[in-house]
């Protein structure tokens, strides 16, 4: 459960990360696909070599998502259930991959926060980014 001050640190947090939105989402994909190399099936299609515009276009879709579900935590449900479905019955993505992808996210924030990132603020977003990875995998149950 996310405290009153925790939901508006990380509110706060992504409405900074929008402008580097491409970049914050490339090298957390990217990282996903270097440490846990089996993620990489469902973009075989696509070139991810590091900076690739494939990498940055998704990579902004997603942390434009994430920014978005930070916005109203509490109603989370609702803003993901059309990605909830896309990635359950249309793309079928093992749900594995947003806990990885989150823990990916957390790794890369410490690195481009620096010193903004505080125990604090990485408690706080871990659980958030362990919710946003939960309510993706419902529609998997």
């Amino acid at each position: 459960m996310l405290s009153k001050y925790e939901k508006e640190l990380i509110s706060e947090i992504w409405e900074k990360l929008i402008p580097v939105a491409s970049d914050i989402g490339a090298d957390a994909l990217f990282r996903m696909f270097t440490t846990f190399p089996g993620s990489k099936t469902y973009f075989a299609h696509l070139n991810i070599n590091h900076r690739s515009p494939h990498l940055l276009s998704h990579g902004k879709k997603i942390v434009l998502a994430i920014a978005e579900g930070a916005r109203d935590i509490s109603s989370l449900t609702v803003t993901l259930a059309p990605l909830q479905s896309l990635h359950a019955y249309q793309l079928r993505i093992d749900p594995i991959n947003f806990k990885l992808l989150s823990h990916c996210i957390l790794v890369t924030l410490a690195c481009h926060l620096r010193g903004n990132f505080t125990p604090v603020a990485h408690a706080a977003m871990d659980k958030y980014l362990s919710a946003f990875a939960a309510v993706l995998s419902e529609k998997y149950r």
